[in-house]
């Protein structure tokens, strides 16, 4: 799983060496993906919760299965996010903002919704 969610707070779930340092979403067994790092095991993190929009847009058409869109299918917006902390960029949907309302450099948290199926996701939101 690449988050978690307790409460009304949503985390993502990533790597981190302990070695490096280096950081890696979503998280993977292994060794370190820095090739000059000789470390051979990861660490399961939580990484930051707040970033700045890198780039944004909207998907006006659903993706194919197996992903389960809502009908009829209501476009959302996408942003990516240079996370606070590790620097590392995360690709997410966004809750309640449109591309209209998002800027480069704006802030963003980590939040959480509902797919059409009712499962739980991870979005990003206003802090």
């Amino acid at each position: 799983m690449w988050f978690t969610i307790e409460g009304d707070r949503a985390w993502l779930l990533g790597a981190r060496c302990p070695a490096c340092g280096t950081v890696c979403f979503p998280p993977k067994a292994g060794p370190c993906p820095n090739p000059r790092c000789p470390a051979e095991a990861l660490e399961e993190t939580r990484l930051s919760r707040r970033g700045r929009v890198w780039s944004y847009t909207n998907s006006c058409y659903p993706p194919p299965e197996p992903f389960v869109a809502a009908r009829p299918y209501t476009p959302v917006t996408l942003a990516a996010v240079e996370l606070e902390e590790e620097g590392i960029v995360v690709l997410g949907q966004v809750k309640d903002l449109t591309v209209g309302e998002l800027a480069v450099g704006m802030e963003l948290e980590l939040t959480h919704g509902a797919l059409a199926d009712g499962r739980p996701v991870w979005m990003w939101g206003k802090p």
